[in-house]
């Protein structure tokens, strides 16, 4: 038996219900798992140390169906590492999420007719803290009803005291270093949530827009120019062409008229315009756009601002005040008025960029903010997984990675909003800049002020994996899960959050934060579309929990978890998944009936019958098999292993074929009681990271053991004497019960071809001489429903298989002519078969051309068919004469 902590008891047969009732276990046994302190992790252990930390969800939120996804994942690897030893620190906590809580909050003023700035910037951010006491608590709710094994003791906010302290501290570090700078540069604006957004942060999407051309200048000095933002062309301050373009080669240097205004601009010669696209000649807007800033520098030009912080036109004239929208078909229609337009083509659909949070279409905008200087920053993370430090997994996905930070642009940290780690700078009255680190004195008198800006929400959860443990103290905890052993998180996350932690984490700690990135995909519906609001398609866990169970969520979702694929789901699937609970739950009260025990020592091999050797050997298989695929992070593959094995293999070929011997009783039954007890607590303790609430209920019943979050990791089974590597393994024994299974499958076929109904009893002959069947012939007869043959049995039908022979007596049963009709036909299909099979297998050019698995696949149809034939031909002879 495999080892536990607690002398196991004898099962009490009595303590499970006839049915399952999730809602009666699950929370209850959480509470329990949670007061025994489980879920702790001891920085003082000698244990070795396995740490995963939750990607932390936004306090805004609730547990979405892809949240239960991600914590069921590393839940399962947690669960299972605790089982083999590990002081295991599966770390929880939440993100103040800066945008998206701000606008929950201005949400709920709004209903009462007011503002942020009505209450001002200290009583705003009391009133966010408000709201999070309030709200916060929902995910730590639902992830319990999900049975999440976090260290609840050490659960962490992004704005956490302590967190505060990692967050200043790496922002004076990196100051100091002159790795964080202020500078003004075109940014992502969104004019909805007044801040700056990073590049990461935009959703583009295609747009039904307009393209104007327009005429710059006059007589022989115009110049045409296109846009789709009309409006911009009020903070033009120069038209840009190809220096080796000879149409404008007499411009370049000139001053031309700037329509609607009272300026003029020069045209300059860059080399950034493609002659090629358009006229050649494009207007520049240095305050507006990025590439047009770029040039702005470049030729020292002057730049205007247009538009406000919500998009207003700022610029004194007729269009002074419109909203950009509005200021764009009233600046074209007096384009249009003054003869300045030559085509306009609508509409024109292009690339928009929208805010991530509100879907505000973005206005790139000259600011001031902070920035984060990333150049060494994002060598080192992508060094750190060239050189083996860091592996991704799937490994497909490491080109995008590098594709990211080889390539990273400096990052914009500053937020233009109240709620969030506030920049740690104060400003002078005289432009002087101090930073201030946690145990600094910030400057006073007069004209001295903090900066406005708060910081970017992914700059603090760039930290995550060693703020949460007490950084920049040199905690007990750090120097015991530090780095951590998995991150395992979406694709979707490798820029906004992986790249920074890898920053970050190389940077302060010196050491990659974590050995392996894990990445899976995105939650869709059952059609493999992305799951929206808009389109009806979102599913609340919860609903799904209250109608199967958290164990038939959870294992759904591993069970369709291949690394970094997209996961299609729907409760078709959650409902099988429950079945497959109860199929557990029913299989192992049957078990406890009839005596299954882990009592005492597996008895010899020699003691045992063929079927309890063969499934010994099978579950050693998957023993091995479950672990290597926990190791690949093939959470689909493993389920699906565990899921067959479990149903086909225990509960509807072991379980089925033991029952003659069950109910003889005697010295036989009680060997294979305790070989069923021993396949049950291993099963069940395969199955508990995965769906941990049934196998608990039942293992805790079957062994008496205190609990499967504290029990043994299975390991091989070994049988007295025969201690050999990999456990018990019997090949032997496998191959007489495959020979059982196939016997049973084709004569089960063969009933259901008869329409014969699963119950219904048929008088049978088994000849089964010179196989190794002889052993099983009672177990075959109660499987298929065979009767002896008595006095006046009459062989209608003849099934040779498995080199036995099964005769059965279908008289009155079946209809002859209707079944040799039949029969016929299959035999004719067959035939048709092999004869298309040696055709193209005989065809030189085809096997010239044919990739060899194809041609394999041919050979083994063949094979099949000619199989098929001989059956068939025989089940036709032993038919009843005419």
């Amino acid at each position: 038996m495999t080892e536990n902590s607690q002398t196991p008891q004898p099962a009490a047969t009595d303590a499970l219900p006839t049915t399952y009732t999730p809602a009666a276990v699950e929370g209850p046994l959480y509470e329990r798992w949670v007061e025994r302190g489980y879920f702790t992790a001891d920085a003082k252990s000698d244990k070795p140390a396995y740490t995963v930390v939750i990607p932390p969800p936004n306090v805004t939120g609730s547990l979405h169906l892809g949240h239960a996804f991600e914590h069921t994942l590393i839940d399962a690897l947690t669960r299972r590492k605790r089982m083999q030893g590990f002081e295991t620190l599966w770390q929880p906590g939440m993100d103040h999420a800066g945008i998206a809580t701000q606008n929950v909050v201005e949400r709920e003023l709004a209903k009462d007719g007011k503002s942020r700035h009505d209450l001002g910037r200290e009583a705003f951010v009391e009133r966010v803290w408000q709201w999070k006491e309030e709200s916060g608590g929902q995910i730590s709710g639902q992830m319990r009803r999900l049975g999440d094994g976090v260290a609840w003791d050490r659960e962490r906010f992004t704005m956490d005291e302590g967190l505060s302290v990692s967050v200043q501290t790496i922002f004076k570090r990196m100051y100091d270093d002159g790795l964080i700078y202020r500078a003004e540069r075109i940014i992502n604006w969104c004019p909805r949530c007044l801040t700056a957004i990073s590049d990461i942060e935009v959703d583009y999407q295609d747009d039904d827009g307009e393209l104007v051309s327009m005429k710059y200048g006059e007589g022989d000095d115009t110049i045409v120019v296109a846009t789709t933002r009309a409006e911009t062309m009020l903070g033009d301050t120069a038209v840009a062409v190809h220096p080796d373009d000879e149409r404008y080669a007499r411009l370049i240097g000139k001053q031309i008229k700037l329509p609607l205004t009272n300026r003029t601009i020069p045209v300059v010669a860059d080399t950034h315009v493609d002659p090629e696209f358009g006229t050649g000649a494009v207007k520049v807007t240095p305050a507006h756009d990025p590439n047009d800033f770029a040039i702005g520098q470049r030729h020292d030009l002057e730049t205007i601002q247009v538009l406000d912080e919500r998009g207003i036109i700022l610029t004194p004239g007729p269009f002074q005040g419109l909203d950009r929208f509005e200021a764009r078909s009233a600046i074209v229609a007096a384009l249009r008025a003054d003869g300045r337009i030559v085509a306009e083509k609508r509409p024109y659909v292009h690339s928009v960029g929208h805010c991530s949070r509100c879907k505000t279409t973005l206005e790139p905008r000259l600011s001031m903010q902070w920035w984060v200087k990333v150049e060494t920053l994002a060598k080192a993370a992508g060094d750190a997984v060239r050189d083996g430090r860091v592996n991704i997994h799937p490994a497909e996905l490491t080109p995008r990675y590098f594709d990211w930070v080889d390539n990273l642009n400096d990052w914009c940290i500053s937020r233009q909003l109240w709620w969030g780690h506030r920049i740690p700078v104060w400003h002078g009255p005289n432009g002087e800049m101090v930073c201030v680190g946690p145990n600094d004195e910030a400057p006073t008198g007069e004209g001295w002020h903090q900066d406005t800006d708060v910081l970017d929400t992914w700059f603090s959860s760039g930290l995550w994996p060693f703020s949460t443990m007490g950084w920049p103290e040199q905690t007990e905890s750090l120097e015991k899960f530090y780095p951590n052993s998995v991150l395992v998180t979406g694709y979707d996350l490798m820029f906004f959050w992986v790249a920074r932690m890898m920053m970050f984490g190389l940077y302060a700690m010196g050491d990659v934060p974590f050995r392996t990135i894990a990445f899976h995909g995105m939650v869709r519906d059952e059609s493999g579309k992305k799951m929206s609001k808009s389109k009806g398609n979102v599913v609340n866990p919860l609903d799904w929990m209250d109608k199967y169970g958290s164990d038939a969520v959870r294992f759904t979702l591993a069970r369709g978890a291949n690394p970094g694929v997209d996961v299609p789901i729907g409760e078709d699937w959650v409902q099988g998944s429950r079945n497959f609970a109860n199929k557990i739950w029913n299989a192992t009260r049957f078990a406890l009936m009839n005596g299954a025990t882990v009592e005492g020592e597996l008895p010899a091999a020699e003691q045992m019958t063929a079927t309890d050797r063969w499934i010994l050997s099978r579950l050693n298989t998957v023993v091995a098999q479950v672990d290597a695929l926990y190791d690949d992070y093939q959470f689909a593959k493993l389920s699906d292993a565990l899921f067959h094995f479990a149903w086909d293999e225990v509960f509807d070929w072991y379980v089925e074929l033991s029952k003659t011997t069950f109910f003889a009783e005697g010295e036989q039954a009680k060997v294979s009681a305790r070989v069923l007890g021993e396949v049950l607590d291993v099963t069940l303790r395969l199955l508990h990271p995965i769906v941990p609430f049934v196998t608990e209920t039942l293992w805790t019943t079957l062994t008496g053991g205190e609990s499967l979050v504290v029990a043994d990791w299975p390991k091989a089974v070994t049988l007295p004497g025969a201690d050999t590597p990999g456990g018990f393994h019997d090949k032997g024994a496998e191959q007489e019960i495959e020979l059982v299974q196939q016997v049973v499958t084709e004569v089960r076929r063969f009933r259901s071809d008869q329409g014969l109904q699963p119950g219904q009893k048929v008088p049978a002959r088994l000849d089964l001489t010179g196989t190794a069947l002889a052993p099983h012939e009672a177990a075959i007869r109660q499987l298929l429903r065979l009767q002896p043959a008595e006095d006046g049995f009459h062989a209608t039908a003849s099934l040779p298989v498995a080199g036995a022979k099964v005769e059965l007596d279908l008289s009155g049963t079946i209809d002859v002519e209707a079944e040799r009709k039949r029969l016929t036909k299959d035999l004719e299909a067959a035939k048709k078969e092999v004869v298309q099979a040696n055709a193209k297998l005989g065809n030189e050019a085809f096997l010239a051309k044919a990739p060899d698995n194809v041609v394999d696949k041919i050979r083994g149809r063949l094979t099949k068919a000619e199989s098929d034939i001989a059956r068939i031909s025989a089940q036709i002879d032993s038919l009843p004469k005419g």
